[in-house]
């Protein structure tokens, strides 16, 4: 994206984000940022240009440098009004402050043992059945995919903007469309579910 094209992009991604916050529950941001370090070694740089009242899930694959990029965004997040996610990992996040935990589908039992300890846990899901599963289980809310095409190796075949909302207005708690969410689609979204992105963030720093 070019320099040009930031501002604009900027714009209508907190416009969208506006919208997404109005339905759905206190403390849950309307626009959510997935870190990925096979996109970009260094979030903050996208951190810092996210819309205040965003969230962030630090995804961090069992780094080296986790702790420190953990604290990081902990001190960017307190400063700027974000709310930070920790992926897979509640020893991580409660030793820098973070305000929840996201878990991977196949890890959403784990999270079980930290009911209670943090303001937000949330649950990846690929399928109604997991909206369902997460529902029971009491998690905050599902990050529903695949939206919109993605070029994600791990992205699986795109919903489309109508699936997507039909799902999310069946399930029991609130819900995220991830998945190749950018600046140009969000607002398509924005008016029935929460929007998770990341390269469509990235392209902001």
């Amino acid at each position: 994206m070019s320099l040009n094209h930031k501002p604009t992009a900027r714009r209508k991604f907190r416009r969208a984000a506006r919208t997404a916050t109005t339905h759905l529950p206190p403390g849950l941001p309307g626009l959510v940022y997935l870190t990925d370090p096979a996109r970009r070694a260094d979030p903050a740089a996208t951190v810092r240009q996210l819309p205040p009242g965003s969230g962030v899930i630090y995804r961090h694959f069992g780094a080296p440098e986790r702790a420190d990029m953990a604290a990081l965004l902990a001190a960017l997040s307190a400063r700027r009004g974000l709310v930070l996610l920790i992926g897979g990992d509640p020893d991580l996040a409660r030793s820098v402050g973070a305000d929840g935990v996201h878990w991977p589908e196949a890890r959403r039992l784990e999270a079980r043992r930290w009911a209670g300890a943090f303001a937000l846990q949330t649950v990846s899901a690929h399928s109604r059945e997991a909206l369902s599963q997460a529902a029971r289980q009491g998690f905050d809310a599902a990050l529903l995919s695949t939206a919109f095409p993605s070029a994600s190796p791990s992205a699986g075949v795109a919903r489309g903007a109508v699936r997507l909302r039909i799902l999310a207005r069946q399930a029991r708690l609130p819900v995220y469309g991830l998945g190749g969410i950018t600046a140009a689609n969000a607002d398509r979204l924005s008016p029935h579910v929460g929007l998770a992105a990341i390269g469509g963030l990235d392209a902001l720093a």
